[in-house]
């Protein structure tokens, strides 16, 4: 009976260690279904309240849902930020991933994927109309942590540097993105592929403890 114990106990241990999923890079789409507009456009929107909570790291995508009479300003300067000024803003340490054109009057659909390079406190909002759309409620702030790091497909090839001080806010990191960058790669897959070999072992591994233990079943009945 001990040695059946025993048995079972391994074949346990075995599945468990096989059976945990390692956690992947993560995209997530601002505003949810509601898009990235401000309160003129859409009344209800509170960007702030759907950050809340959640948990960014280096390598997650923020996918913003809007068109082209509303864009999307990334910054790490808090002054910029609270001014809603994108026009005055410092080239080291603000980007605008996508650019409105008041003037136009046809006004197109728009999706913009802004990768997230940089830990510590990291500033959006729409700079047009002299930061009106900004004002109007299209702003949110979230905090950034290191996670599993950087994927190799957002690193920059020529430094090699080690990695900044997390403290340091001050400019906006050496990685450079097309600004045409609107289909983020799926960091998923490689780890989907080996999470599904393991599981597969596993299953083998187990197959062949229960056809050992009902060999031994049998010996033990007769």
């Amino acid at each position: 009976m001990e040695q059946r114990v025993v048995f079972l106990s391994f074949s346990s241990l075995l599945l468990l260690s096989f059976s945990g999923s390692v956690d992947a890079y993560k995209n997530y789409t601002v505003g949810d279904s509601l898009g990235w507009y401000d309160t003129t456009v859409k009344s209800s929107v509170d960007y702030q309240k759907w950050a809340d909570g959640k948990n960014f790291s280096l390598g997650d995508f923020l996918i913003f849902n809007t068109d082209t009479n509303h864009s999307v300003v990334q910054t790490y300067n808090f002054t910029t930020y609270k001014l809603c000024d994108y026009d005055n803003s410092g080239d080291n340490d603000t980007v605008e991933w996508s650019s409105a054109n008041p003037s136009n009057t046809l006004t197109q659909g728009a999706t913009v994927a802004v990768p997230l390079l940089k830990e510590g406190p990291n500033y959006f909002f729409s700079g047009d109309y002299d930061g009106e759309q900004c004002d109007n409620g299209q702003h949110f702030k979230i905090t950034v942590s290191h996670g599993k790091g950087l994927p190799d497909s957002l690193k920059d090839p020529s430094d090699q540097a080690p990695a900044p001080n997390a403290a340091d806010y001050d400019s906006t990191p050496d990685t450079v993105v097309p600004f045409d960058f609107n289909n983020p790669h799926d960091q998923d897959t490689d780890v989907k592929k080996d999470s599904g070999s393991i599981s597969l072992y596993g299953k083998f591994l187990d197959m062949k403890l229960n056809g050992v233990l009902l060999l031994l079943g049998i010996v033990y009945m007769f």
